[in-house]
C-alpha cells in the first residue's frame, strides 16, 4: 500500500485502547493502522510518544461580537493557529445572530471570517431571535448544510430567549436531528443580585463572584432539562461551574435523558479569589458563570473522572486588558461593565493533560473522549476524533515528558495576558495535523492561512425510546398529537 505519510515508532492513544503501532495516510485519511508500516512519501518518528486524535475545540468565540457589540481580540487566523498550538485540529467556534438578524447573513459574515483559518472548522449557531422565519425556514436550511447545532441563552436580556422560545427551537431541533446548546442561569436571580450589590456600593470584580449565586446555575438547568425532556430533545449544557448542577446533570443522565454537559479549565483551575487581585487585576478573571471556590473545584474534577462530563472545553472569549477588550467602557467601572470572558483555547488542552492525566485524575483514554472523540461524535463529525482506517489524518503528537511553566508568548493568540501564566505544566503537543496536513512540528506554524475547511456535521442519531411526557403520549392524553 503507497501512504503519503506514516507516522511510524508512537504509543496510539484513542478512547478506549493504548498500544504501540504506525499510522498510514493517504489523500488526508487514515489509510491504515498496524504494527509495523514501511514505506510512505513522507516518515514522521514519533520517537515514543503518544500519538492521538487531534483536539477538537468545541466551545470558543472566534470573530465574534457580543451582544453589547465588543468584538473579540482573535480572528479566525489568530484563533486558529492558537488552538493548533493547544493540540486542536478542528474547532467549532460560534457565529452569533444578533436580534434582527436573518440566519443566513449570520452564516454569511462567519464564512467570510472562516475563510482565514489553518484548522478545519464548523459553527455552532448562536439564536436570540427566534423569529417564524428563523424556525420554519432558515434554521432547517441551516440544518441542511450541516450546522447541526446552536445555542441559547437564559440569561442576558439581549438574549434571552425565554421558556417558550426555548421551547420553540428545541421542538424545531428535534425535528431536524439538531442538538441545542444552553448557557443556564436564572436571568432574574442574577439581575436581583446585582441590583443589591449597586445598591451597597459594591462593585469591585471580586463581587463578579457573588453576583451570579450557584442557585441560579442550578436552578437554570433542572428548567432547561425539563423544556428539553417535554419535547424529547437532546440538550448539551455548557461551562456547568457548580457541584449542583454537575449533580443535577450525572442524575439525568444515569436516568436516560438525552442530556450533554461540558465543563472549563478556568473553573477546574482557578478560584474567586483570583477576582479579588489589587487594583483591577481581577477583571482578568471576570467571566459568566464566574469562578466558584475550591471545595466546587474538587467536586468538578470527580464528574470530570467519572464520565459526567462529555467534553472540557475552553470558552475561548479573549477580552484583552485594555480600551478594546476588557474595559472598553473604562478603567474605573463596576464589574458588569467588564467585558466578560477569558481566553484559554491554547491552553485547555495541555492543562488538562497535566492536570488530569499526569496527576492520576484521567486516564490518557478519557483524555481522548474529553478533548476529541466525544465533540466529535456529539457534533456530528463522523470524520474526525478516531484513528481508525477511514477518517480525517487529524492526528497530535504529544511529549507526555515535557514542561513548560505557561507564558502569554506560548499561546499564540492576539491577547495581552493569560490568565494560566506562571503554571507548571508536564505534556505538551509537539506536532499537530489537519487532514494529514503540518499544521505545527516542534513550536514551528507549517500551515498556510485558509488551510483549513468548512465540515458540514450530520444530524444527531436518536437511540432508544428517549422521554415521552404522558401529556403528549397519545394513549394518555385522549390522542391528541401534539
Amino acid at each position: 500500500m503507497q501512504f503519503d505519510t506514516v507516522i511510524h515508532g508512537g504509543t496510539l492513544v484513542t478512547s478506549s485502547d493504548v498500544a504501540r503501532g504506525d499510522i498510514g495516510i493517504r489523500d488526508g485519511r487514515i489509510v491504515a493502522v498496524a504494527e509495523n508500516l514501511s514505506g510512505g512519501d513522507a516518515r514522521i518518528d514519533a520517537g515514543g510518544r503518544l500519538v492521538m486524535p487531534g483536539g477538537i475545540e468545541a466551545h470558543a468565540h472566534i470573530a465574534q461580537e457580543s451582544s453589547s457589540g465588543v468584538m473579540g481580540a482573535d480572528d479566525y487566523l489568530s484563533g486558529s493557529v492558537a488552538a493548533a498550538f493547544g493540540g486542536n485540529s478542528s474547532f467549532i467556534p460560534f457565529a452569533a445572530q444578533h436580534r434582527g438578524q436573518s440566519v443566513d447573513d449570520v452564516i454569511a459574515t462567519y464564512d467570510a471570517r472562516a475563510a482565514r483559518s489553518v484548522i478545519d472548522y464548523s459553527y455552532h449557531l448562536i439564536i436570540t431571535d427566534p423569529s417564524e422565519a428563523v424556525l420554519q425556514d432558515q434554521l432547517p436550511r441551516a440544518f441542511a448544510r450541516g450546522i447541526t447545532s446552536f445555542k441559547v441563552f437564559m440569561t442576558y436580556d439581549m438574549m434571552n430567549i425565554g421558556d417558550g422560545g426555548m421551547l420553540d427551537i428545541l421542538s424545531v431541533a428535534r425535528d431536524h436531528g439538531a442538538i441545542t446548546m444552553v448557557h443556564a442561569e436564572n436571568n432574574d436571580m442574577v439581575k436581583w443580585m446585582n441590583g443589591r450589590l449597586a445598591r451597597a456600593g459594591l462593585v469591585a470584580p471580586k463581587y463578579h463572584a457573588i453576583s451570579r449565586p450557584e442557585l441560579a446555575e442550578e436552578e437554570a438547568i433542572n428548567r432547561a432539562i425539563s423544556l428539553a425532556k417535554l419535547v424529547d430533545a437532546p440538550l448539551f449544557i455548557v461551562h456547568v461551574s457548580t457541584a449542583g448542577g454537575a449533580a443535577i446533570v450525572q442524575r439525568e443522565i444515569l436516568a436516560g435523558t438525552r442530556l450533554f454537559a461540558e465543563t472549563c479549565p478556568q473553573y477546574l483551575a482557578f478560584t474567586r479569589d483570583d477576582l479579588d487581585r489589587p487594583g483591577m487585576e481581577g477583571a482578568k478573571f471576570v467571566c459568566s458563570p464566574p469562578l466558584r471556590d475550591a471545595a466546587t473545584q474538587a467536586a468538578l474534577w470527580q464528574h470530570v473522572k467519572s464520565g459526567t462530563f462529555t467534553s472540557v472545553s475552553s470558552d475561548h472569549a479573549p477580552y484583552r486588558y485594555d480600551e478594546t477588550g476588557k474595559f472598553i467602557k473604562g478603567r474605573d467601572i463596576p464589574y458588569p461593565q467588564i467585558s466578560n470572558g477569558m481566553p484559554g483555547i491554547a491552553a485547555r488542552l495541555p492543562y488538562l493533560f497535566s492536570e488530569g492525566v499526569v496527576k492520576g485524575r484521567i486516564s490518557l483514554q478519557q483524555f481522548v473522549s474529553l478533548s476529541s472523540t466525544n465533540a466529535a461524535r456529539t457534533f456530528g463529525m463522523t470524520d474526525k476524533g478516531s484513528l481508525a482506517p477511514g477518517m480525517d489524518a487529524d492526528i497530535a503528537i504529544w511529549d507526555p515528558e515535557a514542561t513548560r511553566v505557561m507564558s502569554l508568548q506560548d499561546q499564540h493568540d492576539n491577547m495581552d495576558y493569560t490568565p494560566f501564566e506562571g503554571l507548571e505544566l508536564t505534556g505538551l503537543p509537539e506536532t499537530v495535523m489537519t487532514r494529514g496536513a503540518l499544521i505545527t512540528h516542534k513550536g514551528r506554524l507549517i500551515a498556510k492561512e485558509g488551510q483549513g475547511k468548512f465540515v458540514p456535521r450530520a444530524p444527531m442519531r436518536l437511540l432508544g425510546d428517549g422521554y415521552l411526557a404522558k401529556e403528549r403520549d397519545p394513549a394518555q392524553n385522549f390522542g391528541a398529537q401534539i
